[in-house]
């Protein structure tokens, strides 16, 4: 190896070292769009097929429902659709297993495909219980300053 190889060999170590990028995980994006007819959804698909990374673009007419795989990111994929001038949002519906109360008036949706519910966050909160212990600590019989009904 001469002086050019040895070179040649140092400046692809530099130049790897710098360009070094962490590549991007493939994501399923999943959107709620409205759509009413075959034209709808073709021209969402068409518009959702035209973002940077988008590998592969399905739409579910009867469940308006449209999946956008490939190396994408779900804000960017968010605002291609709302350029269609849409109502569109991410898919807001999981299994109804994964839900602890899935019968609440939040989750519970006559819309929704069968077998799933809306995603909320979870009902159980933590001042509940710390308030609960106040109002034990009033009526407590350690407690000197107790009730003086008690």
């Amino acid at each position: 190896m001469g002086v050019q190889g040895t070179l040649e060999y140092f400046s692809n170590l530099l130049s790897s070292v710098k360009k070094k990028k962490k590549k991007k995980q493939t994501q399923t994006v999943a959107l709620k769009i409205r759509m009413d007819c075959e034209g709808c959804a073709r021209k969402v698909k068409h518009v959702l097929s035209r973002v940077k990374g988008a590998k592969s673009v399905d739409i579910d007419l009867k469940q308006q429902k449209a999946t956008v795989t490939g190396y994408v990111e779900p804000k960017k994929v968010l605002k291609a659709a709302q350029s269609t001038k849409k109502k569109v949002e991410l898919w807001p519906y999981v299994p109804y297993t994964m839900v602890a109360h899935p019968y609440i008036s939040q989750a519970y949706d006559k819309k929704a495909p069968p077998n799933m519910v809306r995603k909320v966050a979870d009902t159980s909160n933590v001042k509940e219980t710390i308030v609960d212990d106040h109002y034990l600590q009033i009526f407590s019989d350690e407690n000197p300053n107790a009730c003086s009904i008690m």
